[in-house]
C-alpha cells in the first residue's frame, strides 16, 4: 500500500526532509507519494529574501525577516552537513561567518546532491486547512495562489516545516501613539542604511537586537539603545551603544521613559520582541502551542506531536519549532527521523505507549531546565535523534560554540573575523577574511568567497 505524506513548508526543514525521501527512493524504497507545498515562489523559507514587508502580493503573511548586509552571527562549521562540506561545495575553505547568499547558495547545493528537484515542490500553493477526516487520515486543502483555485487531497501523514518566525510577537508599548518616528518589528527591517545618522532603539536582548544594533552602527546610525527586559548583554559592544532596562512609557513629547527613570529621545524604534508560534491552518487538537524554547511540549522526540487523548494517531510531525543553536544538522537529523518513521523504520522508538512518550517528553523537558545551559542541551538531543537513526557522524560542535561564545564577549565587532575547524574537512581551521566584518559593505558571494 502506498503511503501519502504531505510536507507544509519548502524552507530548509522541508527540503531536508525531501532529501530523506529522496534516499530512500535510490535504495529502492518506493511506497511513498510525496507532496511538498511552499507558498513561496522558491524554495529557501527565511532564506528568501525580499523588499516587501508585512504581506506578500498575494496578501500572505510573508515568512521572511533576513536583511540586506547580513552576515552568519554564527560558524558555519556549526551548522556544516557530514556529507556535503562546504570545500565540497565552494572548492576551497572559506571563512567561518558568511552572508546570507553564501549560506542559501549552499542549502541549495546539497538540496541538488540529494536529488531533489523543482518539480518536487508544489510553489505558490498555501495550505489553507487541515482536518482529521478519519483517525490518523487527514484532509489537507489547498490554494494555488495566482489563479485562487482550491484542491483537497487525503494524506496518511502530514509533517509541518512552515518555521516558526513569520508571525510577529508586537507588545502594546504606553503612550506609543505619542512616538515621533518609526515604530517597526525587526521582521520588517530590511536596510541599516534607512538608519544612518539616527538614534535607534533596539527592544529586546537577544539575537536580532545584537546583530540589527550592530549592522546600523556599521552603515552609519548615530547611537543604538537596547533595552533589557531581564538583564543587559554582557558582550562588549562599541561605545556608541547604550543598555536600558524595559520601557515604561513615551511620554507626550514622544521621548522614551525607561523604568529606571532615564529619559530619552529617539529617531526610531525597532522591536526585536520574537514570534508567535502560530499554525491558522492546523485544528485546535494538533496545534503546537508554546513560545521560542528549546524543547517544545507535545513533541515526541522533538518530532512526533502527542497528547493525552492521542490526536492524530502520532501521524502529525513538526520540525524545527524549537529555540535554534544547532541548525541545519538538527534540522536533517530531524527530518532522518520523521521519515523513518513514516516509513516504518522506528518501530521499537515509536511503537511504544502512549504514557511512555509523555514520560520521554516530560524527561526532556526537566533536563533542559535542570542543565541551564540551552546549547548543550540541544547537543544532547541531537546526538539522541542521531542514535535513534543510526547517524555515527560527529555532528557535535560544543568545542566551536564555545570558542565563539569567548570570541562574542571578547568584542562583538570582532568575533565573525576568526576561523573555526570543521569537524569533516580536516583542513584545520577555516581562513579569515582579508575585509574585517565592521568595515566590509560588500555581501556578495563572490566577495567573501574569494576574500582570502
Amino acid at each position: 500500500m502506498t503511503i501519502k505524506v504531505c510536507i507544509i513548508g519548502a524552507g530548509p526543514c522541508g527540503m531536508l526532509t525531501l532529501c530523506a525521501y529522496n534516499r530512500l527512493r535510490d535504495q529502492g524504497l518506493t511506497d511513498i507519494q510525496v507532496t511538498c507545498y511552499e507558498k513561496q515562489r522558491t524554495p529557501g523559507g527565511l532564506w528568501n529574501l525580499t523588499w516587501r514587508t508585512g504581506v506578500d502580493e498575494f496578501g500572505e503573511p510573508l515568512p521572511n525577516s533576513q536583511y540586506n548586509d547580513l552576515f552568519s552571527n554564527g560558524p558555519k562549521e556549526c551548522l556544516e552537513f557530514p556529507d556535503y562540506t562546504f570545500v565540497e561545495h565552494f572548492g576551497k575553505q572559506i571563512p567561518s561567518y558568511p552572508p546570507r547568499l553564501v549560506l542559501k547558495d549552499y542549502l541549495e547545493g546539497y538540496w541538488r546532491k540529494c536529488g531533489v528537484s523543482p518539480d518536487q515542490v508544489k510553489t505558490l500553493h498555501c495550505v489553507r486547512n487541515v482536518v482529521e477526516e478519519s483517525p490518523g487520515r487527514f484532509a489537507v486543502t489547498v490554494e494555488e495562489l495566482e489563479t485562487g483555485a482550491t484542491s483537497s487531497d487525503v494524506f496518511d501523514y502530514v509533517i509541518v516545516a512552515t518555521g516558526h518566525f513569520s508571525f510577529p510577537n508586537v507588545p502594546e508599548i504606553r503612550g506609543v501613539s505619542n512616538f515621533k518616528g518609526r515604530v517597526l518589528h525587526a521582521h520588517d527591517f530590511r536596510k541599516s542604511s534607512e538608519f544612518v545618522g539616527q538614534d535607534v532603539l533596539f527592544v529586546g536582548s537577544s539575537y536580532s537586537a545584537e546583530d540589527i544594533s550592530l549592522q546600523c552602527l556599521k552603515l552609519g546610525a548615530k547611537s543604538a539603545t537596547l533595552s533589557y527586559r531581564s538583564k543587559p548583554m554582557a558582550y562588549k559592544m562599541p561605545d556608541t551603544v547604550a543598555q536600558r532596562p524595559a520601557i515604561d512609557r513615551i511620554d507626550e513629547d514622544g521621548n522614551v521613559v525607561f523604568t529606571d527613570g532615564h529619559i530619552q529621545k529617539f529617531d526610531a524604534i525597532t522591536l526585536c520582541t520574537g514570534y508567535l508560534t502560530k499554525f491558522p491552518f492546523m485544528p485546535g487538537n494538533l496545534t503546537l502551542r508554546c513560545g521560542n524554547i528549546v524543547y517544545p511540549p507535545n513533541l515526541y522526540r522533538g518530532v512526533q506531536f502527542v497528547d493525552k487523548e492521542g490526536s492524530g494517531q502520532g501521524r502529525v510531525l513538526y520540525l524545527g519549532m524549537y529555540d535554534q543553536w544547532y541548525t541545519f544538522t538538527l534540522f536533517k537529523m530531524q527530518a532522518w527521523w520523521a521519515v523513518a518513521m513514516t516509513k516504518g523504520l522506528l518501530k521499537e522508538i515509536v511503537d511504544v505507549p502512549l504514557k511512555d512518550k509523555l514520560a520521554d517528553i516530560a524527561k526532556w523537558e526537566k533536563k533542559a531546565e535542570d542543565m541551564n545551559d540551552d546549547c548543550l542541551f540541544q547537543r544532547d538531543f541531537l546526538l539522541a535523534l542521531c542514535e535513534d537513526v543510526g547517524c555515527h557522524d560527529n555532528l557535535d560542535t560544543d568545542k566551536q560554540f564555545r570558542e565563539w561564545f569567548e570570541l562574542k564577549y571578547t568584542d562583538l565587532r570582532t568575533y565573525r573575523d576568526h576561523g573555526h575547524e570543521s569537524n569533516f574537512d580536516k583542513l584545520g581551521r577555516a581562513p579569515v577574511p582579508n575585509t574585517k566584518w565592521w568595515v566590509n559593505y560588500n555581501d556578495s558571494l563572490e566577495a567573501f568567497v574569494d576574500n582570502i
